[in-house]
């Protein structure tokens, strides 16, 4: 455990602590030097200065004592009676104890006006009276300051722990779509393996090869939600390899990837989705060859993904509206997660004819907080 913070941040709070007092040692002396020069003999700024500091510092020193006080009696529902009683008693300690240490630092010294030493007896009745509001008022402004303080800590504590929950919970929520993506991906790759099993034995094992590839990386549990764009397409390229066995001269793939937009984050497994929702569309129903488009571009802070095919375009499902399946909208929603209202998820019509899904997501390089 590191201990190195926690140390620094004691001795900044102390340090803070001395200079408060210090600076209201240093208003109490000019204070007091000012308001004697109507006297005939008026304070030497000796004497104010060390007069103020010796009670100011015995006030830090007690004050102190009431901020460990306050930690061992702290105000809680049922015992607001208890606490008030506490803290009564406390400030009339405070209070004994200031009077008695100021008189005992200042017995001893010559009084300006008169001339005579001035005594422990003398100055205990002396201070008492005059100091016994500011004394009072001292320690409850230290209760309150450290109960304040108290109560904003917890506050914090309790905001940073709902944070933490909804992060958490966001996680789950989008664990739990990335992993929908595997039975579906799976069914379809397996529908793929009967199709070639019998009329082309070797291209099977190379999908049953890829695919074992593929769900190894799919369900790594290590992996976190955003990865760099080149990650994706590599996990992509595996994907393409069994479509292309499957398809052979019927599928041909192009990328146009930007220059420097690699590092990109984008969301894990997002446009396997997407590819395969091109393939269905655009080469699964056709009997002539057709090509699958992967573009990725970056515009100022945003990056712009396109996945687009040659196929007949949205296909029509009896005047009703289009739906879509599984792999879109979980890919709406995994976004969403991600990033809120701050994405695009459209599907157009591509030029030359087809069907483009377009993606506009931030660009950035640093992981994110999830904040739900």
């Amino acid at each position: 455990m590191n201990t190195a913070v926690p140390t620094r941040r004691r001795w900044l709070w102390l340090a803070l602590f001395v200079g408060l007092f210090t600076f209201l040692a240093l208003l109490s002396s000019v204070q007091d030097y000012v308001s004697q020069l109507v006297f005939d003999k008026p304070v030497p700024w000796s004497l104010a200065f060390r007069r103020s500091f010796k009670d100011w510092y015995t006030c830090g020193v007690l004050s102190l004592g009431v901020l460990w006080f306050c930690r061992r009696n702290r105000l809680e529902p049922g015992r607001v009676g208890r606490w008030v009683a506490a803290h009564f008693v406390g400030a009339g300690v405070y209070f004994a104890l200031d009077i008695i240490a100021s008189a005992w630092l200042l017995a001893g010294e010559t009084s300006v006006q008169t001339g005579e030493v001035l005594t422990f007896s003398y100055l205990a009745r002396k201070l008492a009276l005059h100091y016994i509001i500011m004394c009072l008022m001292m320690y409850w402004f230290v209760v309150f300051a450290h109960q304040g303080w108290h109560y904003y800590k917890r506050y914090r504590e309790r905001e940073l722990h709902a944070s933490q929950l909804q992060r958490e919970l966001v996680e789950a929520r989008l664990d739990a779509l990335r992993m929908q993506l595997n039975p579906h991906f799976l069914f379809n790759t397996l529908h793929a393996v009967s199709s070639l099993i019998h009329d082309n034995p070797e291209g099977a094992d190379r999908v049953l090869a890829r695919l074992s590839e593929l769900l190894r990386l799919s369900l790594d549990q290590t992996k976190p939600q955003e990865v760099p764009l080149s990650e994706e397409l590599t996990f992509l390229d595996t994907y393409l390899e069994i479509e292309k066995t499957r398809f052979a001269e019927r599928l041909t793939v192009e990328k146009q990837v930007e220059a420097g937009t690699e590092q990109a984050l984008v969301p894990y497994l997002i446009l396997q989705p997407l590819v395969e929702n091109a393939i269905r569309h655009g080469i699964e129903q056709r009997e002539e060859a057709g090509h699958v488009a992967i573009r990725a571009r970056r515009d100022n802070g945003t990056l712009h993904l396109r996945v687009s095919d040659s196929g007949s375009g949205r296909p029509l499902q009896h005047g009703a509206p289009f739906r879509e399946g599984i792999g879109l909208s979980n890919t709406r929603s995994r976004l969403h997660h991600l990033y809120g209202d701050d994405y695009r998820l459209d599907l157009v019509p591509s030029e030359g004819g087809g069907l483009e899904a377009r993606i506009d997501i931030p660009y950035r390089t640093n992981p994110a907080q999830l904040d739900g």
